[in-house]
């Protein structure tokens, strides 16, 4: 027999096997009481990874308040207390009268604006070019997802689950769930294999979302405070006026400030005069800055709508609640120390 026609069908029957597609290996069954677990360690880390993440925005937020008191002790407060720009706006409160117009904002209110104004360039620009708050809410939403992330892998390994069905199982608990489009929606894996987080679309529009809530009207003002600071020294400033009528007040204390029409004696009796008052009317301030300061910070820190933890709450809300609420198991996850963090990621 030709040996030659025994070997070509051989061959051909070995090359056939070696290109036919090897079959994909059938999926691993996972009982459903081992996904319970799963879902339950994943709970526990989601918990795990707020605590550090709270930690670290609220130790951030101390120091911002720190920076704020400090500027406000050492800038805004001698300025606003100061005789020559009492001068100042009692002059502006004295135009603030007289050229208003029926439905136009009262003369507190426009000082209002302008005390905010002066507060911000004075006190809360200054401090944000170190600690900006809408940074820090950036910075805590993603250590969450960092330490989320690091928690995970270690879950599948315990339950011995493979890398796609766990990726699967991953990719059907929903992250962000933002209005249309369809890219401000994002799963759990997809949120923790993100690289870099801020390209993600989802994640992009969380963080906007907060900044906008943060700066709208219902969310407040850091200064607040400063309207009842407005309100008190436009009463008193207009208190003053009364004797001699808001538009020879005008003129009286632009003659002051140009240096006409006043002596040099008068300045320094109106001056001492004023000195007298100086510490009462910062102390004044002080209860009224700090009070509204300190309630500010707590709305900073803890409002789920708009503080520097937003993030982590919405986030732990939207997988926590898609895993349901049932009892933690005693979990190894715990692991992350929540006295000392480490930084979060830029």
């Amino acid at each position: 027999m030709n040996m030659r026609a025994l070997i070509i069908p051989v061959l051909a029957m070995l090359a056939g096997c070696a290109s036919a597609p090897k079959p994909a290996p059938a999926p691993v069954h996972i009982s459903p009481e081992t996904w319970h677990q799963v879902d339950q360690e994943i709970l526990a880390a989601s918990k795990t990874a707020t605590a550090p993440a709270r930690h670290y925005a609220t130790q951030t937020m101390d120091s911002w308040m720190d920076s704020v008191y400090k500027r406000t002790e050492s800038d805004f407060i001698p300025w606003f207390t100061g005789y020559w720009t009492q001068q100042w706006l009692t002059m502006k409160v004295s135009w603030y009268k007289v050229s208003r117009s029926k439905g136009e904002p009262s003369a507190a209110q426009r000082l209002d604006d302008y005390l905010q104004e002066q507060y911000h360039e004075r006190v809360l620009d200054p401090v944000s070019e170190e600690i900006d708050p809408e940074a820090v809410t950036a910075q805590a939403t993603a250590y969450y997802i960092q330490l989320l992330g690091q928690q995970l892998p270690p879950i599948a390994q315990r339950y011995n689950i493979p890398d796609e069905q766990f990726a699967a199982h991953l990719n059907a608990i929903p992250a962000i769930s933002l209005s249309p489009p369809p890219t401000s929606a994002a799963s759990l894996y997809q949120l923790v294999k993100a690289e870099p987080l801020t390209k993600m679309p989802a994640y992009v529009a969380l963080i906007d979302q907060i900044h906008k809530v943060a700066t709208g009207p219902e969310a407040g003002r850091p200064d607040a405070g400063i309207s009842s600071v407005a309100i008190h020294s436009s009463e008193k400033l207009e208190a003053s006026l009364a004797p001699r009528g808001a538009a020879s007040a005008v003129a009286a204390v632009v003659g002051r400030v140009a240096g006409l029409m006043i002596s040099v004696g008068t300045i320094g009796i109106g001056a001492i005069a004023h000195q007298s008052q100086r510490a009462e009317m910062e102390e004044q301030m002080r209860n009224s800055l700090y009070s509204a300061l300190n309630e500010k910070k707590r709305s900073l820190i803890d409002n789920p709508d708009f503080g520097v933890l937003a993030g982590v709450y919405y986030l732990a809300d939207q997988i926590e609640g898609s895993l349901g609420d049932a009892p933690l198991m005693p979990s190894s996850l715990d692991d992350v120390k929540t006295d000392t963090p480490p930084p979060p990621p830029p």
